[in-house]
């Protein structure tokens, strides 16, 4: 069975490398901790049962609670197999955000930062041009820059 754990934001990893090194080398009946892409502020654990996840997630930090219902295996592989559309954004390229601070605005792109999946912008149709970084899921590219 999978079940939801809501944890701190950002925090994901740690909890999760803590809930594994607790779970380690014993037989309690958890199988997986799941650290979903794109589900902040939540983890996956896989367990025999509801009792073994409660016991697991027991007065540990940043762990703020289970969801009462277990996945079903559908539910489940709906969320491992949904993958973020990645796009190519390189430097130059003219981009428009769909959600955030700066929805609706154009930008230009300065600088990307792959592994962080962030990019730099200098927005367009402002007095003062200030370069802001922000998450390049947050945009989508509606002019890619001439290649020399």
């Amino acid at each position: 069975m999978y079940f939801i754990v809501r944890v701190t934001a950002s925090q994901e990893k740690i909890t999760a490398d803590i809930l594994q090194s607790k779970s380690k080398g014993k037989d309690n009946g958890v199988f997986s901790i799941i650290m979903p892409q794109g589900m902040r502020g939540y983890i996956i654990v896989e367990a025999r049962d509801e009792v073994a996840c409660r016991e697991l997630i027991l007065n540990e930090p940043h762990v703020k609670g289970m969801l009462p219902k277990p996945l079903s295996d559908e539910e489940i592989s709906k969320i491992l197999s949904a993958k973020q559309q990645s796009q190519d954004i390189s430097p130059n390229d003219l981009v428009e955000f769909f959600a955030g601070p700066f929805k609706g605005y154009k930008a230009k792109v300065i600088n990307t930062d792959p592994q962080k999946d962030e990019i730099t912008v200098e927005l367009m149709d402002v007095a003062v041009p200030i370069p802001v970084t922000t998450k390049s899921n947050m945009a989508r590219v509606i002019e890619k820059a001439e290649k020399v």
